[in-house]
């Protein structure tokens, strides 16, 4: 249930000079700072509102909204302050700002506290810094088939990438198999027709000297799924009794998975430990915003901690030595889960997002979060800023590969590798090379 605002602070700013910073609530929500007359980007449907954002927050116009976290840089030379939330992990209020002439007024549906700071990115480490997490292990360096391949993706061109990789000497540690081996979402270990073995082509991968990784969205469930027809008491619930709608992707609804069920946490640990006797042993997990709706769960457990306790039983499953990967995730209640962060939307080929949409797949959009957020890098886990695309056919490749490299976070290379010319080998190497130190 939402608690309605109620007032925080009042403070002088400059309109001309001020600037706020909104934390959105998960990877692919928009982030960054702002000045004080900038519209803030926003769902322009509702199902990137529910898939994108935070669901059920809608902001008013001429409102900032922070997630958890909502920082103001005054702009007249007074400290910059930040609201936050003071169990990030539980408990998430949504932090308001709105200008009202030469001051401003933030408002919150929770508890929050206040620090204070020089600098917008300064005071959000140092709230970071105040969480207490051991520093992230180092981050492998990748090789992933999704943004050349996407769904379509075949076992015959893992292979023809994994000797790609030796032809032109590049330092992948990971060969991550993406979307796409799945026969449905849910039923991740009965494969799509392109693919003939999973551990088959693990140990093809081992026996290169590189590691095998995989993706999965383990929380969503298609409608025409074998689990969703065998199962359907493993999903959650709307109010009404009906499975929950979490959202509406490849072109078809989707369900999500009640981790809170017995039987349905069983098979999630099955789906990972599997995966991980096969020789896996780097997981990206996605879409993890379904694990974290509100709805009717098997226990009687708010959302957070129904999410929380489903990563648990990942990582449970796959080892503490297995490297974890988040991604469409509700950023805060993730702190101590995960090895690296997805901390912005997707890229894409292209620099403009869809509708212009700062959720939506895009150089801009991630380039935008992707700097809001740098902030977390290295104090809650490694940052992910999504992969390189070095190819010809990329927009402004050489910024983009410029943005990934600044970051100094996860580096994955996502290009059919024989396609890259010249340019496009040596940055991908340098890259990988550069992550490696």
């Amino acid at each position: 249930m939402h608690h309605p605002f109620t007032p925080v602070a009042a403070l002088p700013v400059d309109p001309r000079t001020a600037r706020v910073h909104e934390e959105g609530w998960q990877s692919w929500s928009p982030s960054g700072a702002y000045a004080l007359d900038a519209a803030p980007y926003r769902p322009t449907n509702d199902n990137w509102a529910l898939v994108c954002y935070r669901p059920g927050r809608t902001v008013p116009a001429g409102t900032f909204q922070g997630e958890g976290l909502l920082a103001l840089d005054p702009g007249d030379g007074s400290p910059v302050r930040l609201w936050a939330a003071p169990d990030p992990l539980h408990a998430v209020p949504s932090i308001r700002l709105t200008v009202h002439g030469d001051h401003a007024e933030i408002e919150a549906d929770g508890p929050v506290k206040e620090l204070t700071g020089t600098d917008v990115q300064g005071v959000l480490g140092a709230w970071a810094d105040g969480l207490g997490q051991p520093a992230p292990r180092p981050a492998p360096t990748v090789w992933c088939s999704w943004y050349e391949y996407f769904t379509t993706v075949t076992e015959d061109d893992i292979h023809e990438n994994l000797r790609a990789m030796d032809t032109l000497d590049l330092p992948v540690d990971v060969v991550q198999i993406d979307d796409g081996y799945q026969q449905a979402l849910g039923d991740w270990l009965t494969l799509s027709g392109r693919f003939r073995s999973r551990a088959g082509i693990a140990e093809a991968i081992l026996a290169r000297g590189r590691r095998a990784g995989i993706w999965t969205a383990p929380f969503l469930v298609d409608p025409a799924s074998d689990l969703a027809a065998a199962h359907p008491d493993w999903l959650v619930r709307a109010a009404d009794g009906t499975p929950l709608h979490a959202g509406h992707n490849w072109n078809h609804d989707l369900y999500a998975l009640d981790t809170t069920h017995p039987d349905a946490a069983a098979h999630l640990t099955e789906v990972f430990t599997t995966l991980r006797a096969e020789g896996y042993d780097y997981f990206k997990t996605d879409f993890l915003y379904a694990g974290a709706l509100d709805g009717v769960r098997h226990q009687d457990v708010d959302a957070l901690t129904a999410y929380r306790a489903g990563i648990g039983l990942i990582r449970e499953a796959i080892g503490a030595d297995a490297y974890l990967l988040g991604c469409g995730a509700p950023q805060l209640p993730s702190v101590g889960l995960f090895d690296a962060m997805r901390v912005s939307p997707d890229t894409a080929p292209h620099r403009r997002p869809e509708a212009g949409d700062y959720s939506q797949p895009g150089q801009d959009p991630a380039e935008f979060t992707g700097a809001g957020r740098q902030w977390q890098h290295g104090r809650l886990w490694t940052n992910d800023p999504d992969c390189l695309m070095a190819r010809p056919a990329v927009q402004t490749r050489e910024r983009w590969a410029a943005h990934v490299e600044a970051t100094g976070g996860l580096v994955a290379s996502s290009d059919r590798l024989l396609s890259l010319d010249e340019w496009g080998v040596a940055t991908t190497r340098r890259l990988l090379t550069g992550a490696k130190r």
